[in-house]
């Protein structure tokens, strides 16, 4: 198995590509500390890794946040060494049975129109893009012209995320969505 990794803006972030599904089209799942990783054998698995503090899955990537008293080139072999071992023992990415929730903003039934709005260009203008930085932003909620956004993985703690936020998808959302007046970021739950 040969692991790519990337940068990414976050200099405390970096985006892990073995190559293979990661997620897939599950969605992506978002881990700031260990104890939630337990949904997640590989997630689990880097937490291991002393100096991890998130883990990111995506469609086909694995974003890591590290502490900022370690350095990349201490932790990066560990790192593949735990990817590595996880795909070869043939365990699951997420554990079916874990009631693991994943991040999505696709538009849903219940959602009026200007919400699905939203959603539509989240899903199809903004988090591609993010996704290739390492990243996801999703969507929470809606309310009194304000649009609600949760950052994951490299976006989270990236010292561009506020510019990200209001010079870029800010800017974005006020043009197709008239009603929209600011976007805000919202903490990780």
């Amino acid at each position: 198995m040969f692991i790519q990794t990337e940068p990414t803006p976050n200099p405390a972030t970096l985006k892990f590509l073995p190559g293979e599904d990661v997620m897939g089209r599950q969605g992506t799942a978002n881990f700031t500390v260990s104890d939630t990783a337990i949904k997640s054998p590989l997630a689990t698995k880097l937490f291991g890794v002393e100096g991890i503090t998130g883990v990111f899955l995506g469609g086909d990537f694995i974003t890591i946040t590290k502490e900022d008293s370690k350095d990349w080139q201490t932790l990066k072999p560990q790192i593949l060494g735990a990817i590595m071992e996880h795909y070869t023992s043939g365990l699951p990415v997420i554990d079916q049975g874990s009631g693991a929730t994943t991040g999505t903003s696709s538009a849903s039934e219940d959602d009026d129109e200007l919400v699905s709005q939203i959603k539509e260009l989240l899903d199809t203008r903004v988090r591609p893009a993010v996704a290739q930085d390492g990243g996801d932003i999703v969507f929470h909620r809606f309310e009194e012209g304000v649009v609600y956004l949760e950052m994951h993985g490299a976006c989270s703690g990236c010292p561009s995320s506020t510019a990200t936020l209001k010079m870029g998808i800010e800017n974005m959302l006020r043009y197709y969505v008239p009603e929209v007046q600011a976007v805000e970021a919202v903490m990780a739950e």
